[in-house]
């Protein structure tokens, strides 16, 4: 179990952490949460000794990490995948940590073996994707097979195959009985992967409670109902029994209602008693990014700022008119429309050229704006000029030999 208490920790008179205590326990995924800037890192980098706290303290089973006894068996941690020497091969590397730790070398193909990265295992480290590194950073913390882990960005990089691996790597050693600390910004994966979180902001504990006690006490259920859209009278007396009924309704951009304070099988008797269709009649649940974001929001550091283009804008020239606005682009809603289908004319094609769809070019896709059709001739080919043509220059030798009147050095 990791346990911090009163962890404070300033850089001159910057206030990284400030008074934070917490515990994370094993036999759970526990996900560390915050905005850039709030002290994750640092938190991390005082539960592993890397830095001293300028009070309080934080602990691993009881004792610091500092004064643990052959420490990368009992703590394993993936902070900066790129911490490695790049002329190092992925087992040179993890063999260097096995020793100085008295791990036997064969857990090192194991852990290369757990990861994926045993085809690439003599492969020199820099030449490494960013999801490769991080496989390696996570095999190096798995190393010393121990009870306490911990992760900073653990799925930065990875495709989705590596983050489905990650999610279900974390839950199989929590149900192991192992802590396992997880940093993450990716809200839809810790949603899926923490079962407790612990979320701070500019150095403060906001929160540190489960995940569905996180989700409830920062937002706001809702029930979704919708009527036939051909009878507007119904959701008027459906909007007037429900509000008799102490609900709050309110009318969504598409025609249906959001209501809040009644739960859904009173709306749905409601609806039946006034005699109301329903067409959709379901509950929201906000998501843990929605509940993260009311948290956190009195507590970012970094926020951007609209981009005023008028002074980046290159001016038109002159007799030229500015591109007509796209209705409804930038509403909520608003996609691109759909590309053309098969009858319409949406391309105009070159002179000579058939009109409506393009002809197909490799793979299915059209040809170039201008490119000729199959079997026509290119219609801004240049004609050779008549009459009789100088004969070709003969192209020079790859390689000429030495002219053995220039000194050495101008050769």
């Amino acid at each position: 179990m990791i346990e911090a208490v009163g962890l404070t920790k300033r850089y001159g008179d910057k206030t990284a952490v400030y008074n934070l205590s917490f515990q994370v326990r094993p036999g759970t995924v526990t996900g560390f949460l915050g905005p850039n800037g709030s002290g994750k890192s640092t938190t991390m980098r005082m539960i592993l000794g890397l830095d001293n706290p300028t009070s309080g303290q934080v602990t691993i089973g009881g004792h610091p990490y500092r004064k643990l006894q052959n420490a990368a068996r009992q703590v394993g941690a993936l902070l900066d995948a790129k911490a490695v020497h790049g002329g190092r091969s992925a087992r040179s590397h993890l063999l260097c940590l096995a020793q100085l730790s008295g791990i036997p070398a064969r857990r090192v193909d194991e852990v290369l073996g757990v990861v994926g990265l045993q085809d690439v295992a003599k492969k020199r480290s820099k030449g490494f994707s960013l999801g490769m590194g991080q496989r390696l950073g996570i095999a190096a913390a798995l190393l010393g097979d121990p009870q306490v882990l911990l992760f900073d960005e653990p799925v930065n990089g990875l495709d989705p195959e590596g983050i489905l691996w990650v999610r279900n790597l974390m839950k199989s050693l929590a149900a192991e009985g192992r802590t396992v600390f997880v940093s993450s910004h990716l809200m839809s994966e810790m949603a899926l992967t923490a079962e407790h979180l612990i979320v701070i902001g500019r150095g403060q504990l906001l929160s540190d409670m489960s995940v569905k006690d996180f989700i409830a006490q920062n937002s706001a259920g809702f029930a979704r109902v919708r009527t036939p859209d051909t009878e507007p009278q119904q959701r008027e007396k459906l909007t007037a029994a429900l509000t008799e009924a102490g609900g709050q309704v309110l009318p969504e951009a598409d025609g249906g209602l959001r209501v809040t304070g009644l739960p859904l099988p009173r709306i749905s008797d409601l609806a039946h008693g006034a005699d109301v269709r329903l067409w959709e009649l379901s509950p929201h649940q906000a998501s843990l990014e929605e509940a993260y974001m009311r948290m956190t929001q009195g507590a970012v550091d970094y926020r951007s700022t609209i981009d005023q283009k008028e002074g980046l804008m290159q001016p038109l020239p002159p007799g030229a008119q500015p591109p007509a606005p796209v209705p409804g682009q930038g509403q909520p809603g608003w996609y691109a429309p759909p590309p053309p289908q098969q009858g319409g004319q949406p391309f105009a094609m070159p002179p000579g050229m058939p009109q409506g769809q393009p002809p197909a070019g490799p793979y299915g896709a059209p040809p170039a704006p201008g490119a000729p059709a199959p079997g026509q001739p290119n219609p801004y080919a240049t004609e050779a000029p008549a009459g009789p043509q100088p004969p070709a220059q003969p192209s020079a030798p790859a390689h000429a030999p030495a002219d053995p009147n220039k000194p050495e050095d101008a050769r």
